[in-house]
């Protein structure tokens, strides 16, 4: 590997993540308890525009947490997108439920509204809208499929912290939604998820299991199978710092994906394209080849010029362990076999992104 060692993914820390990680430390407030939690809860809520916000562990038990507190569980069906991270389906079956897999759309790699009608049953009790790779689900289709059928919304916003719908933030639209802070999160925490609402109830629910199930008003007396779901004070520093810087890493992102527009065009390789009516908040910037036969070797060509890549996020109906009824998503495997994410991090330089073109370029050509 060569001196331009470009990595996929670099989480941006400054600000002031190091005084507020500093203070916990010197104050010894270092667990679940201590200012940082409900600050960063508050500020979370604010941010996005919804009620309640409750910060949990990381993304995953965030999703786990959030259909618990709908009550999911065995006999009942939820529909989620094949073309996922695995995160939402194994929360689903944490619960007992069955994930039941739905194609997506072309035009924005996001779950289809018409496939999501085809595949409502008499066991159906919810829609999981995962929002993929930054772009937002068509949030006014699938809540008027909810509304119809009476089920619950929820929506997965790992993804798509800073991405909006029709002038709102991702996650203002459900019954309930989950955001995950991993390291290569817009935001990051380290490890960290919320799951938020407007209703008080599912607030009061999800608090509740993510604490233990430790009764409100009577002290070591748990009275509901409960979770260790909380988040750190130390976790809630970092995060209340890079919520402070939000906007900013979300005009970078987007800077970044324009950047690559204008050096990738000409070129037989598409990007990820923003829908109507919605901001892109560029989690990821990504690219489809031509053909599925491609996308190795420019991965490959790439690596060989010191960066990283990453492939789509395989379609979770062809993995093993989800695969006992399986039939075919057309859309959803076409996308993940042509799909690769490039270098996507704020500070990525100008340097770096001719770097990138030029390598993709050089590539084309040579396979013309």
């Amino acid at each position: 590997m060569n001196q331009h060692r470009i990595p996929v993914y670099r989480p941006d820390l400054s600000g002031n993540v190091k005084a507020y990680v500093n203070e916990c430390i010197d104050s010894s407030w270092i667990s679940s308890r201590g200012r940082f939690v409900g600050e960063f809860e508050s500020a979370f809520a604010a941010y996005i525009g919804v009620e309640h916000a409750a910060s949990v562990c990381n993304g995953t038990v965030a999703l786990h947490l959030a259909l618990l507190a709908l009550g999911i569980g065995p006999g009942d069906e939820v529909i989620v997108p094949t073309l996922t991270y695995i995160a939402p389906v194994n929360a689903i079956s944490y619960t007992g439920a069955t994930p039941v897999f739905v194609d997506s759309l072309r035009s924005s790699w996001q779950m289809d509204p018409e496939d999501v009608r085809r595949h409502i049953t008499p066991r159906t009790r919810a829609i999981l809208a995962v929002h993929l790779y930054g772009q937002t689900c068509d949030m006014a289709a699938l809540a008027a499929i909810a509304r119809e059928h009476r089920l619950f919304l929820v929506e997965d916003c790992a993804e798509a912290f800073g991405s909006t719908y029709a002038g709102r933030h991702a996650g203002t639209f459900g019954d309930i939604a989950t955001f995950s802070f991993f390291g290569n999160k817009t935001i990051t925490t380290g490890e960290g998820g919320m799951v938020v609402t407007n209703d008080k109830t599912l607030n009061e629910r999800a608090r509740h299991f993510k604490g233990q199930g430790l009764a409100a008003h009577r002290e070591y007396w748990h009275d509901v199978v409960g979770y260790n779901y909380r988040m750190t004070n130390i976790a809630a520093a970092i995060g209340l710092a890079q919520l402070e810087r939000a906007d900013e890493i979300i005009a970078r992102k987007r800077d970044l994906a324009q950047q690559y527009a204008r050096r990738l065009a000409g070129l037989p390789i598409e990007l990820h394209a923003e829908a109507p009516d919605t901001q892109h908040s560029y989690w990821m910037v990504s690219i489809l080849t031509e053909r599925a036969e491609a996308r190795e070797p420019l991965r490959a060509a790439l690596a060989e010029a010191g960066i990283e890549t990453r492939p789509l996020f395989y379609p979770v109906h062809t993995m093993p362990m989800y695969a006992r009824s399986y039939r075919k998503h057309p859309v959803a495997e076409d996308l993940a076999w042509r799909g690769i994410n490039l270098p996507s991090w704020p500070g990525l330089s100008g340097e770096q992104i001719d770097h990138i073109a030029h390598s993709i370029a050089s590539f084309c050509s040579r396979s013309a």
